[in-house]
């Protein structure tokens, strides 16, 4: 008797172990199913949505001033380099050797601001053009963030880096963006 109870025992045991793992199984499926249907897609052209905004016209003008002040400053130093060697290949022959070494010296040393004023320039309007861009991306993005959080997006794309290949069927922010920082 006391067998037929061990094997009872061991029927209903592996009965209810069965039992609990079709139990295990339809939970994690219908969790999956669950967590499938609540994430929520959508994407925006960031780079449409900044070229936009009131606030890029104002910063691609400044930019641009900027920029045609340090071309301003080249094309000065540029004209004063070509005057100072013009000056020199026709005076070159006549010169003693020790004003023809100095005005070679010259030459070369205003070649080499111009070099090197030409690379500053460049490190100028990059620092310029985040400084004067940034809290314009920074207000951009923070819209975006509000409106996800507002409608439950769980994922933003952004279509202007092209880094979608492809996505399923998602929702277009930008008019809801657009709203929220008050552009038509």
């Amino acid at each position: 008797m006391e067998i037929n109870l061990k094997n009872k025992l061991n029927l209903y045991y592996h009965y209810y172990e069965k039992q609990m793992l079709f139990a295990v199984i339809v939970l994690l499926f219908s969790g999956m199913t669950a967590m499938a249907q609540t994430l929520k897609f959508g994407h925006i052209d960031s780079g449409a949505l900044i070229q936009m905004m009131p606030q890029t016209k104002s910063a691609d003008s400044t930019l641009k001033r900027f920029g045609e002040s340090l071309d301003g400053q080249l094309k000065a130093m540029t004209a004063e380099y070509q005057t100072k060697l013009q000056s020199y290949q026709s005076k070159a022959d006549s010169l003693p050797d020790a004003i023809r070494a100095t005005k070679e010296k010259e030459l070369t040393d205003l070649g080499q601001r111009i070099q090197d004023f030409q690379q500053t320039a460049q490190e100028s309007i990059q620092s310029k053009k985040q400084e004067i861009y940034g809290p314009i991306l920074k207000k951009a993005e923070d819209a975006i963030k509000e409106i996800a959080k507002e409608k439950s997006y769980s994922y933003i794309f952004d279509t202007s880096l092209g880094s979608v290949i492809y996505a399923q069927e998602s929702d277009n922010i930008m008019p809801l963006v657009k709203t929220k920082l008050g552009i038509k």
